[in-house]
């Protein structure tokens, strides 16, 4: 049993594009199947197996049994935003660790562009994450207090697509999610393969990739990664505010890194895109905002004003007030002329919104509580997700939440006698599942069973 769990570890994803392209070759299976089997998995997000997949050699079948998993993560929870705008994925890997990725829905007939209405409807965009954890320890992001966890395989990223895909159509996919996407090159590089081929056949001009300013990331992005939107976080207009909430900004002097922006746009031609997120009395004053501008004068860019979304008691940030975000924003496009646009706000009751993903996946481990409190009955230990907790019950979680919430939610455990926090999530199908088989046994116990 034990070599058995071991050898269903060490297959990898059928979406390592580079892996499975490498083993078809070296089996002298011809690569144009490969798609097939993505779309297969796509259209079939539960399958188990890849025995299912039509039309295929018989010896493509016995090299995917061998090696391959249809997917190697696992959706744990979705949560969504009261307004239904915003869906949040935890999504468990197989070595215990967990990300999180977003869908949003935006219905662009609600905007306007040039003072007219968008044309279009409803269109989704999925937040994806490329490293659990981050080493660029931004002072107003969540994920940066995690510190650095591991790199996403490419097909760890692709899986983020196929997941959302049950929820929604995705049209964008934004790296905006956990890590810094330029720290994970190849990776990056690869799941954007992925995502521009078939099955999933996103424009590049539907990709956005989010960087703090990693430079020589940016010196080879046209060349391997042409007509892909790139996003550079700056949010701040010179180098000691930079530094001041974004540490790894001492690596990347301001500089530096608008030199190489520019290089990268005259070579490139395109637009890129600046965000920039606005706390109180940090950077966000009228004369931040004419040193912003002063900046890009020279640059053919869309900035994107972010309001900083509270991340608990990890940073003493406050949110710019509407009038300074205004202001700031009059500033940029009534005097220097660059389109500015302040971001929407989405998902922030479900902890989903920009920068605060692993608001509780640090914790999205596995609760286990010690319970008694019925005459004639054993102590019994019991297990719930922590995902399932959180979307039950809000937003952080204290060891009291959890006490209460089971106290409250598992019927016939009146007392909860302890409470602690495993590393391994097991498949438990959902928190609702597990209450009831808990009922089930304890039932058993009383009657003698």
């Amino acid at each position: 049993m034990a070599s058995s769990s071991r050898a269903t570890s060490s297959r990898r994803s059928v979406f390592d594009a580079a892996y499975i392209r490498s083993e078809f070759s070296a089996a002298g299976i011809s690569g144009h199947f490969i798609p097939l089997i993505w779309k297969y998995v796509l259209q079939n997000p539960r399958c188990s197996n890849l025995d299912g997949v039509p039309s295929l050699p018989a010896a493509a079948y016995a090299l995917l049994r061998q090696k391959f998993r249809p997917t190697t993560s696992t959706l744990t929870a979705a949560a969504d935003s009261k307004d239904r705008t915003t869906t949040k994925l935890l999504i468990s890997l197989q070595n215990g660790e967990s990300v999180e990725a977003v869908v949003m829905r935006y219905d662009t007939r609600l905007g306007k562009y040039d003072g007219k209405p968008r044309p279009g409807g409803v269109r989704s965009t999925l937040c994806v994450s490329s490293q659990v954890g981050c080493k660029m320890g931004c002072r107003f992001c969540a994920t940066g207090t995690m510190g650095f966890k591991s790199n996403l395989s490419s097909g760890q990223i692709v899986e983020q697509l196929v997941h959302a895909s049950r929820y929604s159509q995705i049209r964008n996919v934004v790296f905006m999610g956990m890590g810094e996407p330029m720290n994970n090159y190849n990776a990056l590089v690869e799941a954007i393969g992925v995502f521009t081929g078939s099955p999933f056949q996103l424009s590049p001009k539907r990709i956005t990739v989010s960087t703090v300013g990693i430079i020589h990331g940016i010196n080879k992005f046209n060349a391997d990664l042409p007509k892909v939107n790139l996003a550079v976080s700056l949010h701040a207009p010179d180098q000691d505010i930079r530094c001041q909430i974004m540490p790894a900004a001492r690596a990347f002097p301001l500089v530096k890194l608008m030199n190489v922006l520019q290089s990268y746009q005259n070579e490139s031609k395109q637009i890129i895109f600046i965000e920039y997120i606005m706390l109180d009395g940090v950077n966000d004053q009228e004369e931040h905002a004419h040193q912003l501008g002063k900046l890009l004068e020279t640059f053919k860019a869309v900035v994107n004003l972010i309001p900083f979304n509270p991340i608990g008691s990890s940073s003493n940030f406050k949110t710019s007030s509407d009038q300074n975000v205004k202001k700031f924003q009059k500033v940029l496009k009534g005097i220097y002329h660059i389109r500015t646009t302040v971001r929407q706000q989405m998902g922030q009751d479900i902890a989903g919104a920009c920068g605060q993903l692993v608001r509780f996946i640090a914790i999205s481990k596995l609760v286990r509580f010690h319970v008694g409190g019925l005459k004639q009955v054993e102590p019994e230990i019991g297990e719930i997700p922590v995902s399932f907790v959180a979307k039950a019950k809000g937003s952080e979680l204290t060891e009291d939440d959890v006490k209460q919430f089971v106290a409250k939610e598992v019927i016939y455990y009146k007392k909860v006698r302890e409470v602690t926090f495993v590393d391994k999530i097991p498949k438990a199908p959902s928190g609702k599942i597990l209450r009831k088989e808990l009922r089930k046994q304890l039932q058993q116990q009383q009657q003698g069973v």
